[in-house]
């Protein structure tokens, strides 16, 4: 028997870790087995040789993609051709569905090659109806979330929750943590805040000045506070700049130039090890959540890409902490509410009470599948149960 072809895409930081780690899982179940697609670093380290750089697809909101739309449709165009002449086994796309599903959808009117989407769209958000449109071109979707599969197979598509990968992520001890305080100069901190201003140039920009502005009024009221900022290799220059414009001292934990595994391992260490977190809404929350280490919620898009969106979404949260356990307790400052004013506030409200959180956040490690079996493996074996 032959190889078993994969054709797998991410495009974004967070895409090419569950890519990893599901290539990783595919090659444990299925020794003989061959990938083809796009991918960062990660996935790149699992043995994909990516077709173009993933950093071309990391965009988000409506008036960001404007101004790159061409380049992008043609790396639409290309994607898809590549996946046809390569006559994989399956094509398996990973988030970003702007991107992701406009090629399953090419593929799929020019071949039956069989398509899984890891990520199940937020249907439970915003925009409901994607699920019903997402069914044209994808067969099977691998879920994060235990209450994702039914919106999935109500309209026909095959569904497997398989874990959340920051449930099973390895969590940095009492020891590793002070010894990252000692060997960052962060011994005398208190609090020692984290801040993630986005893994995306453009959120990095358009919520940076904010955070800093809030974090320089903070530390007039906590002279001990110390900060540190952990920035995405692909973002880490652009972090380096906007810290320089901050009205207090920060340091940046570079990851640039390390092995990945030692990389990952530095920063579950400054997450654990910070008391709390200043953090882009998204996913990182649930690695917060992992390293036990509360948090303040933000976010802002484009104006217009806020004023378009603002009309589609069902939810009166974008945490997944509050939503997995059908909370409230971390605090968010979003969209029109985004400003200095409103982040120092709910900085100030989470310094005097870090409890609220804690069950939260490890509720929902528990029902993201903490202690069983590795998410990627799961999501491998999903997979090939049906192909």
């Amino acid at each position: 028997m032959g190889a078993l072809k994969v054709f797998v895409i991410a495009g974004e930081p967070s895409g090419d870790a569950l890519g990893a780690a599901l290539m990783a899982g595919l090659k444990q179940l299925t020794p003989n087995i061959q990938f083809q697609g796009v991918g960062g670093m990660l996935m790149q380290g699992q043995g994909l040789e990516s077709q173009f750089d993933m950093s071309e697809l990391s965009l988000m909101g409506i008036a960001e993609v404007l101004p790159k739309y061409m380049h992008l449709k043609r790396r639409i165009a290309e994607t898809a051709r590549a996946v046809i002449d390569a006559k994989p086994d399956v094509l398996i796309t990973i988030d970003s569905p702007d991107f992701s599903l406009r090629v399953a959808k090419l593929v799929k009117a020019e071949s039956n090659i069989r398509t899984v989407h890891y990520v199940a769209p937020t249907v439970w958000a915003w925009r409901p109806g994607r699920a019903a449109k997402m069914a044209k071109m994808i067969d099977h979707v691998l879920a994060l979330f235990p209450f994702e599969p039914p919106y999935m197979e109500a309209v026909g598509m095959d569904c497997d929750f398989v874990g959340h990968p920051a449930a099973n992520a390895p969590r940095a001890t009492a020891e590793e943590q002070a010894a990252f305080r000692v060997a960052h100069g962060l011994t005398g901190a208190d609090p020692l805040v984290l801040v993630l201003p986005g893994s995306r140039r453009g959120e990095v920009a358009r919520l940076g000045p904010v955070f800093g502005e809030a974090l320089g009024a903070l530390a007039r009221q906590h002279s001990d506070m110390q900060v540190i900022v952990p920035a995405a290799p692909s973002v880490a220059d652009a972090v380096e700049a906007l810290m320089a414009t901050w009205p207090v001292p920060a340091k940046m934990i570079d990851v640039r130039g390390l092995e990945i595994e030692a990389g990952l391992k530095l920063k579950r260490t400054a997450f654990a090890a910070a008391d709390v977190a200043l953090a882009t809404s998204g996913t990182v929350a649930l690695e917060l959540a992992a390293a036990g280490t509360p948090m303040v919620s933000a976010f802002d898009l484009h104006w217009l890409s806020r004023a378009i969106i603002s009309r589609m979404i069902t939810t009166d949260t974008g945490s997944l902490i509050n939503h997995v356990t059908n909370t409230r307790v971390v605090p968010e400052v979003i969209g029109d509410a985004f400003n200095t004013k409103n982040v120092l506030a709910a900085m100030e409200r989470l310094l005097a009470d870090t409890a609220t959180q804690t069950d939260a956040m490890e509720q929902t490690m528990d029902l993201l599948g903490r202690g069983g079996e590795d998410p990627g493996v799961r999501a491998a074996r999903a997979v090939l149960d049906r192909l």
